[in-house]
């Protein structure tokens, strides 16, 4: 995966905070973008996600991506967007049943953003996130996860990426059949990032699926902001500790702490460790896993961080638990 230098990214990024802002009220002006967790009736707002999984922890907390100028906000087509000076967030929901199934429906969401993004003024993803049903159903190349990276592959083909972006994949526990993405891209590239620990995805053999996933493991947007992609039980390619959420927890972050440190070594402001300004977001996918996860997730933050667990399914069968994270300077 090739990599820019940290002279190269830009200086300023959102600042994000979970903070308890009221679901569904307008958002205040000096908000680029927002993302609501749980189900409730009523239109999405301007400028908002609603991701439609539960939060076991975490319930009313709003994530605020803070802007850097003036916020202008509109529709192109399908997709929502917001942007300020730097940075751009936009979203797109795209319903299966309307392009005869997941695979379609992924390559037409993706194929809209890739037009979108092309005459945006915003050309370099960095982060996206993607929620659909029933991630696991399906046997072999018919699960939904290998068709999602199917069509993502064949909508994202028009952008010839050499680094692709950071990336969260979860399936919700819904039937809605409804697909969503929701992002952020730049005015300036980020440095994409993978783990020394982990296989990078585009390298993933065959027996992950006929396509493989298209995503970096994470991406530096600036010296001062790490967007870490969804971490799992992962080493090399393969899964590790089937079946105890425990012992993948510590390998999720072992995982995080080598890319913490590799992020650190070419932006030195950035803390090596998780910390007071670490977002941490955990998909879980049995309620009855969450006092071990809730437990390890207040030893490794400081007292008094706020996180997020989520009720949803990761992309193997056999992982119990995915985190992904945020990791500022300050």
């Amino acid at each position: 995966m090739s990599e820019i230098a940290v002279a190269g990214l830009g200086a300023v990024a959102p600042r994000i905070r979970y903070l308890p802002l009221e679901p569904g009220k307008p958002l205040p002006a000096e908000i680029l973008f927002a993302v609501e967790f749980g189900s409730r009736p009523g239109p999405v707002p301007p400028r908002c996600a609603r991701v439609e999984l539960e939060p076991v922890v975490g319930a009313g907390l709003v994530e605020a991506w803070y802007a850097n100028g003036p916020v202008r906000s509109g529709f192109d087509g399908e997709i929502r967007y917001a942007r300020d000076d730097h940075h751009l967030a936009g979203a797109i929901e795209v319903d299966e049943r309307d392009h005869g199934g997941l695979h379609d429906a992924t390559a037409h969401a993706y194929a809209a953003i890739a037009r979108f993004q092309r005459s945006s003024g915003y050309p370099h993803l960095l982060r996206m996130w993607n929620y659909f049903d029933a991630i696991n159903m399906g046997a072999g190349d018919d699960e939904r996860y290998r068709v999602f990276c199917t069509g993502r592959t064949v909508g994202m083909q028009s952008l010839g990426l050499a680094r692709f972006p950071a990336a969260t994949v979860i399936g919700r526990h819904e039937a809605s059949r409804r697909l969503q993405v929701y992002w952020l891209a730049g005015r300036q590239p980020g440095m994409a990032l993978e783990n020394p620990r982990q296989t990078a995805s585009v390298h993933y053999p065959r027996e992950y699926g006929p396509t493989p996933p298209t995503f970096s493991r994470a991406m530096l947007v600036t010296p001062g902001l790490l967007m870490i992609s969804g971490t799992a039980s992962i080493v090399g390619h393969a899964t590790r500790h089937a079946g105890d959420v425990r012992r993948q927890l510590a390998e999720i972050f072992s995982n995080l702490d080598s890319l913490l440190s590799r992020a650190h070594s070419h932006a030195p402001a950035l803390p090596p460790r998780l910390g007071h300004q670490t977002l941490l977001k955990a998909y879980l996918r049995d309620r009855s896993d969450l006092q071990p996860v809730e437990q390890a997730l207040r030893e490794r933050l400081p007292a008094g961080t706020p996180f997020l667990v989520l009720a949803g399914d990761v992309c193997r069968s056999d992982l119990l638990v995915e985190l992904d994270c945020l990791h500022s300077a300050g």
